[in-house]
């Protein structure tokens, strides 16, 4: 049975998966009405849970190895960083008003750079005490990483919670352009520290901002390009199938190539799909082009979510069932979720002169703030060790209670909020 799970192809896994996610969707919509994002995370998670339970008592099935092979025959790390990310920040972005983005820009660079620096180093700190008090013991950099691979939140996550959210339109555009951005910062941070820890890299902060500098700097400017081009290509006819497949090229190309030419992909798509979104929208489409093209990539971001998160859900079969571990990652979701308080609470008290998100702002950033795929991939993709697998079980409780607990509960903590709060919302001064 093992070398079946292994010989499965690439479309064999993608179909069992679109499957699962399209029989769990449905059980969700009939029964549960959860958020997609949640509900399909929750139903897989159990459904692993059951696999687990099942294979206690019929041990000859090797059950568990069975869904273990399934899930290691396929690559994660590249399946999401390397494809599913490029369409899905794309199709984000394409939805992000660029007028309040704009309005917002200073809390959205503040907390996609130096917030995530921030609770790298709060996250990282904090996971070296603990695992040394539970005797399960890392070394400071490798802290470090995990730190690195867990504070970026999710742009997926966040903006299927967003979307069943009534916040204002300018904090909505801080949250999505935050987390458009920073996991862009977020991998290469971590790709800075694992450098470090792995002893390849010498870690230096005139090379940390180098590499930044080139990574960023060059995303945004390959997302201009790509974008501008794109925007004058699709102005010059009018014919829809052709304009979505410009985007598709876009998307697809512009990736490949930024990863050939060594700057941040993720970064790349955000801005293209800004260009796209609004300026291409508003001055390159017709009714009919607009149509097909923003129902398109909705309907390939409904798709690529419903996989990711049932992925997310399965991928809990594969936590070690150390006590000790176990018990990390609780911890290890309280320390996050205090390091996220810290890392919007101080740079928004700075900024309080010149901007202000009022009392919505810091507890839909705070809770809104949900871990997911990227945080996953990024641990999936560290090298066999015995600090890889204490990271990845700690990873995984961390996602799993941000996208079922945090994900299921931020509209009504906004809703809370917004009653106790009749002034607006949002209030903006120095501009």
């Amino acid at each position: 049975m093992n070398n079946a799970v292994r010989s499965l192809s690439a479309f064999d896994a993608a179909a069992i998966l679109i499957v699962l996610a399209a029989v769990l969707g449905y059980l969700n919509h009939r029964l549960f009405k959860l958020p997609a994002s949640v509900g399909l995370t929750l139903m897989g998670a159990l459904a692993s849970l059951v696999v687990i339970a099942m294979d206690r008592i019929m041990p000859s099935e090797h059950l568990s190895e069975m869904v273990v092979g399934f899930l290691a025959s396929i690559d994660f790390q590249t399946t999401l960083m390397d494809g599913m990310l490029s369409f899905l920040l794309f199709a984000g972005a394409l939805h992000v008003d660029w007028t309040e983005m704009r309005r917002a820009r200073l809390p959205i660079f503040v907390l996609s750079t130096v917030g995530v620096l921030l609770s790298t180093a709060i996250v990282g700190g904090g996971f070296w005490a603990i695992s040394n008090a539970l005797g399960v013991a890392a070394p400071l950099l490798w802290c470090m990483v995990f730190g690195a691979l867990i504070s970026p939140t999710d742009p997926v996550a966040v903006m299927a919670v967003l979307q069943r959210s009534a916040v204002p339109p300018t904090l909505r555009a801080v949250v999505a352009g935050e987390s458009l951005f920073n996991d862009g910062v977020g991998v290469v941070v971590f790709t800075i520290v694992l450098g470090a820890a792995l002893g390849t890299e010498s870690f230096t902060l005139g090379h940390a901002a180098s590499v930044f500098l080139k990574e960023a700097g060059g995303g945004i400017v390959l997302g201009l390009v790509i974008g501008w081009i794109a925007f004058r290509a699709m102005r010059s006819i009018d014919e829809y199938s052709v304009e979505v497949m410009i985007s598709l090229a876009v998307v697809m190309g512009g990736y490949s190539l930024a990863h050939w030419i060594h700057v941040s992909g993720p970064v790349a798509m955000a801005v293209a799909g800004l260009i796209i979104g609004n300026h291409g929208v508003a001055h390159a489409m017709s009714d009919v082009t607009r149509d097909y093209l923003i129902k398109f990539w909705a309907l390939i971001d409904e798709i690529l979510n419903a996989v990711l998160f049932l992925l997310i859900g399965l991928e809990i079969i594969a936590i070690a069932p150390d006590v000790r571990v176990l018990v990390l990652g609780a911890l290890c979701v309280l320390l996050v979720v205090v390091a996220r308080l810290l890392s919007v609470a101080l740079p928004l008290a700075l900024m309080r002169p010149v901007f202000t998100l009022g009392a919505l702002g810091t507890p839909t950033l705070v809770w809104g703030g949900l871990r997911g795929g990227i945080s996953i991939a990024l641990a999936l993709s560290l090298p066999d060790s015995p600090v890889r697998t204490t990271i990845l079980a700690a990873t995984y409780v961390v996602v799993l209670f941000a996208v079922i607990v945090q994900g299921g509960t931020v509209g009504l903590l906004i809703k809370r909020v917004a009653a106790r709060s009749p002034a607006p919302d949002v209030a903006h001064a120095g501009h």
